[in-house]
């Protein structure tokens, strides 16, 4: 750390410590903090313009922390480190490459943008042609991945494809086969094409679960069980040698990471699913939030503000998690993919110089669906002794045709636990004392579109960018993922022996060691 940035937390830890009721204060004091606190993205024109409000004034930010914090990402780099980002370059440096995820939505290096468009036609020309009928009839897709290969492609599937899906699509991550044999379940072999998402091709899990898919396709009646597969890869020679016809190969560049690549050919479910004019939708708005967090300065920027208040909850206030509730059941799979998001890229313990961290990073990310989670988890935000920052996310139009009391009653039920956690209840007794001064923010999009969906990923993609440039950290590799898996593959080559309690649970399991 810096002595610039030491000095910075410095300043940040001497404030005191007001309420959200004292920081709300009059009403005009309460006028101001929402201006200051509560802002929107917009994208698109005509019938397609679109927008979220990120609401910040339920957190105890004020213009005084936010100040300090605008300081401490100038002492930390930040325009620098967000300036390589879209430059292209190598700001991974601990796996020496580029995070271009970016450039698949149009903004970056614009030789990479280049690059991202031809692959991107070469993509759209195959889903259009699976449509079409090219390789006969396709009612369902079964899609072979694992990590950010698989939770992408499965939130936007889920997100989108509910009132219409062209294709149905089943998206399978875990190597336990009961996961593989109820897709099986739900399809028909003759009308089955498989995609196998795998940057390497060499994914032991991805690729176990492909073969599989192949022999239950041979064993179903298709004569050329390969002649079904698609390839979603950054090694298309692997793909090739596997036995993959290069036409159905699709390519995307090794700078895009696993996590951030649902941008890239990784989104080739989602195409089918839902047409190609949709995934471009979702590209679009992810590129309005890419242009708002390269071109603004400051608090200003939505994604930084973000990560103001998270670095303050995480590090002056010392909250261990972060919840994420979405007041919409299309999203339910959005806080599945915000973990490996926001823990696998800045769940760090040194700095990108190698040297260990100052204070905590990452929180653990956790959350569920409203309004179920009110009648679970939400007793411990209101009455608990953990203190657990909340985002709220929700749409403004209703995704159903039934009676508008659905709607009114989520969206109420959504803006009324924001207020509870704020102001509390003193109660008629302790057990039902609410002590309230927990913070919350809310994100309200006008309508759950691809659009809205693709913004709202690149918000928490720069958001988790912002938090790892003020920390110094690389959000980019993720080496805390190899070690078990590494044992792993020592036990199936056999040979090993581990420590004592290891052992005992492998013999317990019938499983030998020689």
């Amino acid at each position: 750390m810096s002595d610039a940035v030491a000095a910075c937390w410095a300043k940040l830890e001497s404030h005191g410590r007001k309420t959200l009721i004292e920081l709300f204060g009059t009403d005009d004091q309460a006028g101001e903090r929402v201006r200051m606190l509560s802002n929107r993205i917009e994208w698109g024109d005509g019938d397609m313009r679109g927008g979220m409000l990120c609401d910040w004034s339920k957190t105890h930010l004020d213009r005084e922390l936010v100040a300090d914090f605008e300081a401490l990402a100038d002492a930390a780099g930040f325009s620098a480190k967000r300036a390589a980002l879209f430059a292209g370059e190598k700001i991974n440096t601990t796996e020496g490459r580029a995070a271009e995820h970016t450039a698949q939505r149009g903004v970056g290096k614009e030789s990479s943008v280049e690059e991202a468009a031809a692959l991107h036609r070469r993509m759209q020309m195959l889903v259009e042609a699976v449509h079409e009928g090219a390789l006969g009839q396709v009612n369902h897709l079964i899609h072979i991945g694992i990590g950010g290969s698989a939770l992408g492609p499965a939130l936007a599937v889920d997100a989108l494809s509910r009132d219409l899906a062209l294709v149905d699509v089943h998206v399978v991550s875990n190597i336990d086969g009961v996961a593989l044999e109820a897709a099986f379940k739900a399809c028909d072999p003759a009308t089955t094409i498989v995609a196998v998402a795998s940057k390497t091709f060499t994914t032991i899990e991805t690729m176990t679960n492909a073969a599989s898919a192949l022999k239950w396709l041979a064993e179903n009646g298709v004569s050329d069980p390969v002649g079904r597969v698609v390839a979603l890869t950054a090694n298309p020679e692997a793909a090739v040698a596997w036995g993959v016809d290069e036409t159905r190969v699709l390519p995307f560049p090794e700078t895009v990471g696993g996590r951030y690549s649902l941008w890239s050919s990784i989104g080739f479910p989602v195409a089918i699913a839902v047409g190609w004019d949709e995934f471009a939708q979702m590209l679009m708005g992810a590129a309005a939030v890419d242009r708002h967090f390269r071109d603004t300065d400051g608090a200003e920027n939505l994604p930084l503000r973000a990560a103001f208040a998270d670095q303050y909850y995480t590090r002056l206030r010392g909250c261990q998690t972060r919840a994420v509730f979405a007041y919409d059941e299309r999203l339910g799979l959005f806080p599945d993919y915000l973990q490996q998001l926001e823990m696998e890229s800045n769940g760090k313990r040194v700095t990108a110089d190698g040297v260990a961290v100052s204070g905590p990073t990452a929180p653990i990310t956790w959350g569920g669906v409203g309004t179920d989670a009110q009648h679970a988890v939400f007793q411990l935000l209101h009455q608990g002794t953990h203190l657990i920052p909340v985002d709220f996310i929700a749409s403004i139009a209703p995704g159903d045709d039934l009676d508008p009391a659905h709607h009114r009653i989520l969206l109420t039920n959504c803006f009324a636990q924001g207020a509870a956690l704020m102001v509390g209840d003193p109660g008629d007794s302790p057990a039902r004392n609410f002590p309230g001064d927990r913070p919350s923010a809310t994100i309200l999009c006008d309508d759950l579109d691809a659009a809205t969906l693709g913004a709202l990923i690149a918000f928490h993609e720069h958001r988790t960018f912002a938090n790892a440039a003020m920390m110094g950290i690389n959000p980019f590799d993720q080496f805390g993922v190899e070690l078990g898996k590494q044992m792993a593959k020592r036990i199936e080559a056999g040979g090993n022996t581990f420590d004592a309690s290891t052992d005992a649970l492998l013999a317990a399991a019938g499983l030998s060691l020689v």
